[in-house]
């Protein structure tokens, strides 16, 4: 890997499941508002300020501050993030609508978290759930649809809907909740699937291209999966429909991409208590369930594979490449999960304040700009939704992290006309790569046409269903002495002897104090 693809930025996860919560420090002043029409914010209202609560991933944006040898060298921009895109943001809005507008930033570590503080009384006016809470907040009624202003291709500061990829708009107007599509609740952010982090040289492709991985007795204590039901629930359904997802006769339905997430999203009783079984078997072999150590333990070579999100993966690879090991990535060959976070507005935020409305959806514009898009990549490592419609930035950075230099000849011609132009066969977005990328960094950022094939979105469960999927998850998660070997009774019995003797022998130190009696563990 050439050094233009190395990141000098310890960049963690945007934390879908870390369950550590921070509070961004980028609070300024805000001011009672009061309410504007879009009209008025446009023309300029005066010194009036505009107060925009946002909440958003840990880290899940560029806060500035690049080293001067982090300038991002493309043929028509330099990239460079001096300061935080928020507070940038806030300069722009004013120049460009001639109101000012403060924005309080938060952040939360997982979805759950998010929805909890929204319970709890925390307001916010615009968020950024992953997928299946977005479906959730539609379903509740929580939000506020966007508005037809902030579709209109025709306005150029609408860096959105001319930016966004034709893949990420077909995905997010094609899902729908009650007969209403994503698109009309949300803007897409970043984007991305699951697969299978792993080491070449003692893992082959085709061990690490199933999610059978998980139950091969082979890597026993040596891979690892996700510490979160829905993210240890995908691969146990693919693992226990391993023969129907991987049949040919079940591929070429021309329903097929939706039988394949009616398979991907059973909460069926039986299929339940089937994925609880076969997460048992998961458990026995795994090195853990984790959130955030399997990236370090991948590093180090504690294990030999490891789930991940795709992005995630991509800091993986880059991290171990730095000292010299080299780890390769694969979706497995069942399917894929496709995951998405989005932008939304919160009708208990927004409400009938147009003024907040129409400075939210500048806010999801200004990041949709290409330049910030990039800004974004490079410093979360997760790929946008934004393609640059006819700007093209996103691609010219995608040449410049993953392109093949002129002295190199194994090559590949990686299309990925799909997200940028929607035309998969479009020879003008092809990159000339190095061949390891093929099982890289590169097909983990954008992943191919094929993989994505075989993807499904995980969605939201109802309330029966999301009850039945958390109880197994406490049944598996949680310690149970049925579970217990022999020699584990052993030991606990042994332990449980020394413990009695301790605290027989502490009760009497503290009865006999003042009177040196010792005591002594026979």
């Amino acid at each position: 890997m050439t050094d233009k693809r190395q990141r000098t930025r310890a960049i963690f996860s945007h934390g879908r499941a870390c369950f550590a919560a921070a509070v961004a420090a980028l609070t300024v002043c805000c001011l009672c508002t009061p309410q504007l029409s879009a009209e008025a914010a446009q023309k300029g209202a005066g010194e009036q300020t505009v107060t925009l609560r946002v909440c958003n991933w840990e880290e899940y944006i560029d806060e500035g501050g690049w080293d001067e040898d982090e300038v991002i060298s493309l043929d028509d921009a330099d990239i460079f993030g001096e300061s935080a895109l928020v507070k940038e943001f806030e300069e722009w809005y004013y120049e460009t609508y001639g109101v000012r507008v403060a924005v309080e930033y938060s952040t939360f570590g997982t979805n759950e978290e998010l929805y909890s503080q929204m319970n709890l009384g925390n307001v916010y006016d615009m968020v950024c759930p992953s997928d299946y809470m977005i479906m959730k907040l539609m379903k509740e009624g929580k939000l506020e649809p966007l508005s037809e202003e902030f579709f209109d291709g025709s306005d150029a500061r609408n860096y959105y809907v001319r930016g966004v990829s034709p893949y990420i708009r077909d995905v997010f107007e094609e899902n729908e909740i009650d007969g209403k599509a994503w698109a009309d609740y949300a803007a897409g952010y970043m984007w991305g699937i699951t697969g299978i982090v792993y080491n070449p040289e003692e893992v082959s492709k085709e061990e690490a291209s199933t999610w059978s991985i998980l139950t091969n007795d082979r890597f026993y204590r040596q891979v690892t999966v996700k510490d979160n039901v829905r993210d240890a629930y995908f691969p146990t359904l693919a693992i226990l429909n391993r023969e129907l997802l991987t049949d040919d006769a079940f591929r070429n339905r021309a329903d097929y991409g939706e039988q394949l997430a009616a398979v991907m999203n059973d909460t069926a009783p039986e299929t339940i208590q089937a994925a609880e079984e076969k997460l048992r078997e998961i458990r026995g072999n795994v090195y853990s369930f984790e959130t955030d150590s399997g990236k370090a333990d991948m590093v180090t070579g504690k294990v030999l594979a490891n789930t991940q999100w795709s992005g995630d993966a991509v800091y993986t690879m880059d991290q171990a490449e730095e000292d010299d090991f080299y780890l390769c990535w694969a979706v497995p060959r069942e399917c894929t999960n496709l995951w998405f976070d989005g932008w939304v507005l919160l009708k208990d935020g927004i409400g009938a304040d147009t003024a907040k409305k129409h400075a939210a959806e500048a806010f999801i514009n200004f990041l949709s700009k290409p330049e910030n898009a990039v800004r974004n990549m490079y410093y979360i490592g997760y790929t946008s939704a934004i393609a640059g419609g006819e700007d093209g930035l996103v691609f010219d950075y995608l040449n410049w992290c993953y392109g093949a230099g002129e002295d190199e000849s194994d090559t590949i011609a990686y299309p990925v006309g799909y997200f940028f132009s929607g035309d998969n066969g479009d020879e003008a977005y092809v990159v000339t790569a190095p061949a390891e990328q093929a099982g890289r960094q590169l097909a983990a950022q954008y992943p191919s046409w094929e993989d994505l094939a075989r993807s499904a979105v995980m969605n939201y469960f109802d309330d029966a269903g999301n009850a039945a999927i958390n109880q197994m998850w406490i049944n598996i998660r949680c310690f149970r002495l049925d579970m217990m070997s022999g020699g584990q009774w052993a030991a606990v019995a042994a332990g449980g002897v020394l413990l009695a003797v301790t605290v027989c022998c502490f009760a009497l130190k503290k009865a006999e104090k003042g009177k040196g009696l010792p005591c002594r563990i026979p």
